[in-house]
């Protein structure tokens, strides 16, 4: 129940800064443990993920405002600072990537399933997000998922060292919690859910 109760309360939150009250040591081994235990397909454990905090953090945030400021109009490029400068405000990012070396050797060895893959593991990176997101929830910290790729993956590439074969998926902004988000509506249950017994 403990469990349920977690995932009930997880949610997009955007209003977040750095005064945080735990420690990054908690952080790190959160995170962890959400690489190292969600499932995967085959049990190939092809999801990467890297934790930025501080300037680190901060870089990334920079990284995103100049990109979009290069390829926006001035207009556009104003309506969206502030979503980025709200990110920025927060204690730390997590990068989640998928290592396409590993999902080119399944191929390999498992040509009947060549296919299914790369979907197997987009959805195995989607759990290790999910279980990420909920630890950070958890412990009190908001968290939201972004999607700024591919137009930053070369430059993350080069200013952190990833690997080449490692695909960018998602970016993680997390902090101590400013803002509540508005009441989520759900369509109803009955047109999602079917069971028969």
């Amino acid at each position: 129940m403990e469990f349920l109760e977690a995932v009930k309360k997880r949610r997009s939150i955007y209003g977040i800064n750095n005064q945080v009250t735990i420690s990054e040591e908690k952080i790190k081994q959160l995170v962890s443990d959400a690489v190292k235990y969600s499932p995967s397909a085959f049990n190939s454990q092809s999801s990467r993920a890297v934790l930025l905090f501080g300037e680190h953090h901060l870089k990334l945030w920079g990284i995103v405002k100049n990109t979009l400021k290069a390829m926006l109009t001035t207009d556009a490029y104003s309506q969206t600072e502030g979503k980025i400068d709200a990110f920025a405000a927060g204690y730390g990012t997590v990068l989640f990537f998928e290592d396409l070396s590993v999902i080119k050797d399944l191929q390999e060895k498992f040509a009947l399933y060549k296919e299914n893959f790369p979907i197997w593991a987009q959805q195995s990176n989607g759990m290790m997000q999910f279980v990420t997101w909920t630890a950070l929830e958890n412990e009190g910290l908001g968290a939201s998922l972004q999607h700024y790729n591919p137009i930053i993956d070369l430059e993350v590439k080069r200013e952190w060292n990833i690997p080449d074969e490692w695909k960018l998926i998602g970016q993680m902004p997390f902090g101590a919690i400013t803002a509540q988000p508005d009441e989520k509506h759900f369509a109803p249950i009955e047109d999602r859910f079917k069971f028969f017994s």
